[in-house]
């Protein structure tokens, strides 16, 4: 079996990998980069994100300095509150229910906005995310974004990826695509490389390892094993090559598995989505208006609360929502009150319409007379004043408590003005939660608690930050941070 040595080797091509890879250089490693994709597939989960970075700031003022060519036209129609720490937190923790380590979130938060500004220097073009979730031109007064999901990868995923490639390659860090790892070597605990499987061999790359090569979400036999019936057949919003082979590896290793092994991100998704993300639509089938919507199953009946939250902190649950209703499909039903709200994304999309909601429920093959149930109940449960007191861009607070029906928290309006529209979605799942344990310094852990000497985790591999729900934007910037603290700490060790 042929050996090549490395300082270090990164296994993986996403954000976190190549973050980790720029990193582990900058601190005089020579580092080798393994990409299971073709050229033409890399990239990982990151090409498909929305990409938006959750990262601290103090408003507008201080996001201005490190946006690329900001908008002078969007910015004097939006504003962004301060996004402070203790607000990171609370909506990380809360999401999850309290699970993560404290340590591990702090440790993404405190170096968030730092990790931003580190990035920019390596060509990452940020802009805020003003027309993510709705089309400026039918909003009438000023956009107050959502701080924490305000600052966004220009062009996205494709331009995060674009752009971190650039930077490696400028950098003269080694890439090698097709090269799918297989295993790790080892001497007890301690790590010294990693196995490459070719078409016709293995061969052996020796040095300190990050992993970074993302869950199992691509895995269906691993879906229906941690995460449930259904979930094998569920639709996968990313790449193809996240098959959970070096997290069996490293467990099999003796690494400690951590965190939520039967959850993950999983969201909303057209209906049509195919079986595998689609880099000519990226997150383009993404269906994240439903605050706006009611939310009905193939029965016609509603079982989400569609106003719970800001969107950017329910939309990963609800696609388990979905999932767990017949047929693993819903249909997000808007009215003349909401359709203009919709999200750009929606033009991806086909949407069914109909001038009553009889006809709608026809055409959808759902029972009219269940539909028109649900939605007159809903109806007489809107409060007298909510058109006058609805405000999309914000949580207004005006609720609806319809008798044998999940409350609506928020923007609560009655759906009874013609056309009526309605889109199909189904769940996408995006990644798992459950992986392995690592601390502070990135540092995989052992079953015993110990680091495991030369090798480090970082992005989706690594478990214990998420569990049930998740605030948008903080898994890229997990990635990132700890894909910094990794290639930093690989290169020292080695």
């Amino acid at each position: 079996m042929s050996a090549q040595e490395y300082d270090v080797v990164v296994v993986g091509a996403g954000n976190a990998g190549l973050v980790a890879a720029l990193a582990a250089h900058e601190a005089g490693a020579r580092v080798l980069v393994l990409e299971a994709a073709g050229h033409a597939e890399r990239g990982g989960n990151s090409r498909f994100s929305g990409s938006i970075f959750r990262a601290t700031h103090d408003g507008l003022a201080s996001i201005r300095p490190i946006l690329a060519d900001p908008d002078e036209n969007i910015l004097s129609r939006v504003s962004v509150a301060a996004y402070t720490r203790e607000d990171y937190i609370g909506d990380w923790m809360s999401t999850s229910q309290g699970h993560p380590p404290r340590e591990l979130v702090e440790t993404v938060v405190d170096r968030s906005f730092a990790t931003l500004r580190w990035m920019r220097g390596h060509g990452v073009e940020w802009e805020l995310t003003a027309d993510k979730l709705f089309d400026l031109d039918h909003l009438d007064k000023v956009y107050a974004l959502t701080p924490g999901g305000a600052i966004r990868v220009r062009h996205e995923g494709v331009g995060l990826v674009d752009a971190l490639f650039a930077a490696v390659e400028n950098a003269g860090i080694d890439i090698r695509y097709d090269a799918p790892a297989h295993d790790l070597i080892t001497r007890g605990a301690t790590v010294d490389g990693v196995v490459v499987r070719h078409a016709d061999r293995y061969e052996q790359v020796r040095g300190a390892v990050v992993l970074a090569s993302g869950g199992f979400e691509a895995n269906p036999e691993m879906r229906m094993r941690y995460l449930g019936p259904g979930w094998d057949l569920v639709k996968v919003r990313g790449t193809r090559f996240n098959m959970g082979t070096m997290l069996v590896k490293a467990l099999a290793a003796g690494a400690q598995p951590a965190g939520h092994w039967g959850g993950c991100h999983a969201s909303p998704q057209d209906a049509a989505h195919p079986p595998v993300g689609d880099l000519r639509l990226t997150d383009k089938l993404a269906r994240y208006s439903y605050p706006y919507a009611l939310l009905v199953n193939s029965d016609g009946l509603r079982f989400v609360d569609e106003g719970e939250d800001q969107v950017f902190l329910t939309y990963a649950k609800t696609g388990g929502a979905i999932l767990r209703q017949k047929g693993a499909v819903a249909y997000q039903i808007f009215d003349q009150r909401t359709a203009h709200l919709l999200e750009p994304r929606y033009r991806t999309g086909t949407p069914v319409t109909a001038d009553t909601l009889a006809e709608l429920a026809a055409l959808l093959h759902i029972p009219a007379d269940t539909l028109l149930a649900t939605v007159d109940g809903f109806n007489k449960a809107v409060v007298a004043d909510a058109d006058l007191r609805f405000d999309p861009i914000s949580l207004d607070g005006v609720a609806a408590y319809p008798e044998g029906q999940p409350p609506k928290s928020n923007w609560a309006v009655a759906l009874d003005r013609g056309p009526f529209v309605a889109y199909p979605v189904t769940c996408g799942i995006t990644f798992t939660y459950g992986g392995l344990k690592i601390d502070t310094a990135a540092r995989v852990l052992d079953v015993t608690g110990q680091p495991m000497p030369g090798l480090y985790a970082t992005g989706e591999i690594a478990g214990d930050f998420f569990h049930h729900n998740y605030a948008a934007g903080a898994g890229l910037m997990r990635g990132a941070v700890f894909g910094r603290i990794a290639g930093t700490n690989a290169a020292a060790a080695s």
